[in-house]
This record gives C-alpha cells, sequence and structure tokens, in this order.
C-alpha cells in the first residue's frame, strides 16, 4: 500500500522500512507514526516477510518527535501527545512481539524518539558518523517509545540516568563501547551490512526467533521460577514444531536445515 512518511519495500523476503521526511530528520509526525504501525502490522502478517530492516532517509536516522508541530498546538499538545505516543508505541511493540527479528541500519543521528527506536531493534549496525543522544530533557520533556524500559538494561542505570539526564551525546564507536549498538560499519556499508544480516536471519527458524524473542522481554520482569517455566513450555512446543524437529534432524545428520517458519 502506498505511504507518505515511509517506504516499504520486500527483497528477498526482508521488508525494508525507511523513515522518508528527510527534510525534517525523519521527525515522528501522528501520520508517520500511523504508517510506522501499518507497516510493522504488514511485516508480522506477510508470511513471505521474515526479517525487517529499518532505516531512514537522507543524513539522520531520525531526529526524534517532530517538535515543530508540538509547538503549534498550544494546549492541545497533551492530547495530542498521548495520541501519538499510543499509536508509536504500538508500532514499537509490534516490531518486539512479531517472529521476524528487526535489524536496525542506523545511518545517522538517532536522538529522542529516534534514539528510542534504534533501543528496541533487535540487531543495530551503525554507521561510523551516527550520533545517540536521548535528547528529550533538553526540550523539557520525558522519555517515550521505551527507552525507558530498554536504556537501562542494555548499559546500566547510572549510564541511563547519564544519558536521560545530562543528554550525552554518543559517537558511534562509544555507542558500541556502551553496548547500544552490535557493529559499527562506514557510512555507505550500513545498509549493505544489515541487509546482509537480515538476508541470513529471513533463511532461520523465524517461529524460534520470535518465541526467543518474546522470552527475552518477559524475562526483564518475571521471576526465576515463572521465566524458566516459560522457558520449558517455549522449548517444548519448539521441539515439536516442523521446524524444531528439522533443526533437531538436520544437526545429527551433519546437514544444513532448512526451515519452513511461519
Amino acid at each position: 500500500m502506498p505511504f507518505n512518511c515511509i517506504v516499504l519495500d520486500i527483497h528477498e523476503g526482508v521488508g525494508v522500512i525507511r523513515l522518508n521526511r528527510p527534510e525534517s530528520g525523519n521527525a515522528i509526525n501522528m501520520e508517520m507514526a500511523r504508517e510506522m504501525l501499518e507497516a510493522a502490522i504488514l511485516c508480522d502478517e506477510d508470511p513471505a516477510i521474515r526479517a525487517v530492516v529499518l532505516t531512514g532517509s537522507g543524513r539522520m536516522f531520525c531526529s526524534g518527535g517532530d517538535l515543530k508541530v508540538f509547538a503549534t498546538l498550544g494546549s492541545g499538545v497533551s492530547r495530542y501527545l498521548k495520541e501519538l505516543t499510543q499509536v508509536f508505541h504500538a508500532a514499537i511493540s509490534r516490531f518486539n512481539w512479531m517472529d521476524a527479528p528487526v535489524v536496525g541500519a542506523i545511518n545517522g543521528t538517532a536522538a529522542g524518539g529516534g534514539f528510542s527506536l534504534a533501543l528496541t531493534t533487535d540487531v543495530a549496525i551503525a554507521a561510523e558518523s551516527a550520533k545517540f543522544t536521548m535528547a528529550y530533557t533538553n526540550a523539557g520533556l520525558a522519555p517515550d517509545g521505551s527507552s525507558s524500559y530498554f536504556l537501562a538494561r542494555m548499559i546500566g542505570l547510572r549510564r541511563a540516568k547519564e544519558m536521560a539526564l545530562l543528554n550525552t551525546v554518543l559517537s558511534a564507536k562509544q555507542a558500541l563501547e556502551w553496548g547500544l549498538v552490535n557493529q559499527v560499519v562506514a557510512d555507505d556499508h550500513v545498509l549493505p551490512v544489515a541487509m546482509e544480516k537480515a538476508r541470513c536471519l529471513a533463511q532461520g527458524p523465524t517461529l524460534s526467533y520470535g518465541v526467543t524473542k518474546r522470552l527475552m522481554l518477559s524475562g526483564a520482569t518475571e521471576s526465576l521460577e515463572s521465566q524458566m517455566e516459560r522457558e520449558s513450555r517455549a522449548i517444548a512446543a519448539m521441539a515439536g514444531s516442523e521446524d524444531g524437529r528439522e533443526g533437531v534432524a538436520a544437526f545429527v545428520t551433519k546437514r544444513p536445515a532448512v526451515f519452513k517458519g511461519r
């Protein structure tokens, strides 16, 4: 379906979502948030899409919420943001709960909601020129987009508070050292490397990936015993699935597995 603020293409089992408001640094307005949610649902529902790449057009990955819009709304900004975050958060939730792994191709600055969006990807590849910053309190705002959930779990509470309160700007190299991204590559390689990883994941057991992603999410809040029960049920279910039986058989017979996924 046609979009105005994003582009969605499918290549070799990979859904490529490109934020496409480069004139505004890919700032998130209501239309972009809604299109992002629609694209996330399409990727979740389409069995031909077995991995997703998320990137931005132009020189930025995403500069966060569109503050120019906020400034025009006066007393209506509170109502607007409640709706905007509801839609934006629904998109992020869908990316995290879908079976298909999401690879971030962080092609430039990721700030505010764009920083939060980068955190939610399953694997993150950053361009050498990329920069990462929370930026919310600089504008007298508060975090959204799940960064208050993910950030401390990735880098620890001390560093998370530093980024949130002091609006520290990390280079791509620092982001790698702190554990915010998986790999840093030359600017012109960020999308090709992300696509290579996504195509590799697209050949894998997407059902297994989805179960694993959801276990990682629940593990942040569940007790030890309840999480182990979830693990027990998950591995039993996967062992009985077509992909699970194929994976075990391939391992035992020392041949490559052929996964059908969802």
